[in-house]
């Protein structure tokens, strides 16, 4: 009777072992959503793509990429469902493998449960995302760029009309120079061999908000009076902190950003894309992009008109 019983929870424990394997791996596509109900939207809080509030466990989010993702969910005939992350865990909640970019190399990790179906906070498109994940048509122009406090001795280089030469002016602005970065983001210095500047680039300790990388330049001139930053959080910077910051001039080429779909759901990232060339026929991006970055369209106009069509 023994020997049953113990057999008997051997084959229990065993499935429970699967079924808790199963949960890890399972990763659905556009039918498997449909019939679920639900799509389920992993955002990170970054320059208004996401932005939101944690309130007892009650989540009010708002964004670019809420509103993006909301239209998405109602287009293919499902409830929206947010899943808050961080830039340390989302590409494993999207594919059920942790993943981090460290020392110029993808270093995979322990195997998780999948909680999302599409990353979308203004992601860039970077080569080592590429291969974790299979990104949409692309939706907003980016750059990283150097930014000082305005009474820094820095002084914004003359804009030519080579992009690679003006990065290299940057560059030689850097030696010596303190500069806050960070890792895990299109802000890592090791992304744009910055290693050979001579620069000393502080990367935060604890985890940090893009959005915290101004004001911790202003208040804290002694640690760093120098950031990387792209183009959607300088923008909603100079617009918050005007004259207190300036624009020293690009450390990357033009970037792109898009949502991110995991390498399996190949009919959820075909089914968004249609949805935003509709959206982006009838008028409807544009006006979610004039909500929320009202002067980018300036900047990157050939961009937003080019993607009208």
């Amino acid at each position: 009777m023994k020997n049953i019983k113990t057999r008997l929870f051997n084959v229990f424990s065993l499935c429970i072992t699967l079924i808790g394997t199963m949960n890890t791996t399972y990763a659905r596509d556009l039918e498997d959503i449909q019939q679920d109900g639900r799509l389920r939207h992993i955002g990170i809080p970054y320059a208004n793509f996401v932005n939101y509030i944690n309130k007892d466990g009650l989540y009010s989010a708002n964004g670019l990429d809420i509103e993006l993702m909301e239209g998405f969910a109602e287009y293919i005939g499902v409830n929206y469902e947010f899943i808050p992350s961080n830039w340390a865990t989302a590409f494993g909640q999207l594919t059920g493998k942790e993943a981090v970019f460290r020392n110029h190399q993808i270093e995979y990790g322990n195997q998780v449960g999948i909680s999302g179906d599409v990353i979308a906070n203004g992601v860039t498109i970077l080569p080592w995302r590429e291969e974790l994940v299979d990104f949409s048509d692309d939706y907003f122009p980016s750059a990283v760029w150097l930014i000082s406090r305005s009474d820094s001795d820095l002084h914004p280089i003359k804009p030519s009309d080579n992009t690679e030469k003006d990065i290299e002016n940057v560059k030689e602005l850097m030696a010596n120079r303190n500069i806050l970065a960070m890792e895990q983001t299109c802000l890592d210095p090791n992304l744009y061999d910055l290693d050979k500047t001579g620069a000393n680039f502080i990367l935060p300790e604890k985890e940090m908000k893009l959005n915290e990388m101004i004001p911790a330049i202003l208040n804290a001139p002694e640690i760093a009076n120098n950031s990387l930053l792209d183009v959607p959080d300088t923008l909603i910077a100079m617009e918050k902190w005007p004259g207190e910051i300036k624009v020293i001039g690009p450390v990357s080429n033009t970037q792109r950003m898009a949502a991110g779909f995991r390498k399996n759901s190949p009919k959820l990232r075909l089914a968004f894309n249609e949805y935003l060339k509709q959206i982006r026929r009838n008028g409807r991006y544009q006006q979610m992009v004039e909500k929320y970055y009202p002067s980018v369209v300036y900047f990157f106009s050939d961009y937003f008109a080019s993607k009208e069509q």
